[in-house]
């Protein structure tokens, strides 16, 4: 039996007499490079996150008044104020304030709002809130978006191709709370099928799903809109590959061409089409728990804004801001397995 430094066991040499390179080495030199890649982007983005939350911190700074003088009571005079600022540390240059808020963001303490609450408790509740109405609007946006735009991909230049294409271009022109005002108008107050207002239980989630049906619909229709030809355009350029037109030559059905070798290769641009999307869904979150009074931050960052509580806006935009890093972390992900799959 040959050993490890025989000649048996050795990599086979190339016509030239050089050692062929193992194709396991190959893919373990592109995961790495893969990785490589994936962290760059990761540090991009944290100090991207970290500039934003500054330009946040700091701006809530520049709006007149002061969290003291915001939350004050009835009453309070000119020692009172004194003392409420240095309680709350605005005596303090802005700079050390949001230094010492980022250096406790690792051990998980967000600070301490205006009014004495620690941040972490009082997003803890609405925050998920916000993610579940957010991740089934993402959901619904996705499934509406991939099921319109293969219906008009297998009609090319058809009707049913320039209805999708002409709705889709008219919804996405729509603001969330226009449709949210429509959707009111339509399905609660007219018909009385839904409810227009959210109520909550006693953990202070929705007391029911059929609550959440209209804020998620305020949101998906929008971006279906957008996605939708994101989608119609990604799969008509994959339609254009060679492979792709070999396989209709071959005589295979439409909706097998488009399962089985359109929709993979559009699927890492589909896949940044609703990356992007996250972003817009939960800042139009914002508007929309506002108009269904949603138990979602929405509430929580238009009080702190009032309130001038630069930790608590400061707070909600690291956590949307490293939920939006994690689903194009993602996206990436899924460009970068496609682009493998492909060599």
């Amino acid at each position: 039996m040959a050993g490890p430094l025989t000649p048996d066991s050795a990599a086979p040499a190339g016509p030239s007499g050089d050692l062929e390179v193992r194709p396991g080495r190959h893919a373990d030199r592109r995961a790495l490079l893969v990785f490589a890649r994936l962290c760059g982007l990761l540090a991009r983005r944290t100090l991207l996150l970290v500039a934003l939350l500054a330009l946040v911190f700091f701006t809530v700074e520049l709006l007149p008044g002061d969290a003291a003088t915001a939350t004050a009571e009835r009453g309070e005079g000119v020692a009172d104020l004194a003392r409420r600022r240095e309680m709350l540390g605005l005596n303090r240059p802005v700079l050390e304030r949001f230094w010492d808020w980022m250096t406790g963001i690792p051990t998980g303490n967000l600070g301490v709002s205006a009014r004495g609450e620690p941040v972490a408790g009082l997003l803890g509740g609405p925050f998920p809130n916000t993610l579940l109405l957010g991740g089934l609007a993402l959901l619904l946006t996705a499934v509406c978006s991939l099921g319109l735009g293969c219906w008009a991909t297998l009609r090319p230049g058809g009707t049913v191709d320039r209805a999708v294409s002409g709705t889709a271009t008219a919804v996405l022109a729509l603001p969330e709370f226009v449709v949210a005002v429509a959707l009111v108008l339509t399905l609660s107050l007219w018909t009385g099928w839904l409810p227009a207002t959210t109520l909550t239980d006693a953990d202070g989630s929705p007391a029911s799903w059929q609550m959440l049906i209209l804020p998620v619909l305020a949101l998906t229709i929008p971006q279906t809109g957008w996605n939708t030809r994101i989608v119609r355009a990604a799969l008509a350029d994959e339609a254009r590959a060679p492979h792709v037109e070999t396989a209709v030559l071959d005589g295979l059905p439409p909706y097998r061409v488009l399962a089985w070798h359109v929709l993979p290769g559009a699927l890492p641009a589909i896949t940044a089409g609703l990356a992007t999307s996250t972003g817009m869904l939960l800042g139009g979150a914002v508007v929309v728990e506002t108009i269904f009074n949603y138990p979602g931050i929405g509430s929580v960052l238009a009080s702190a804004v009032a309130d001038r509580d630069s930790p608590v806006v400061a707070a909600v935009t690291a956590l949307t801001g490293a939920v939006i890093a994690v689903v194009l972390l993602l996206a990436d992900l899924v460009r970068d397995f496609a682009a493998g799959g492909r060599k």
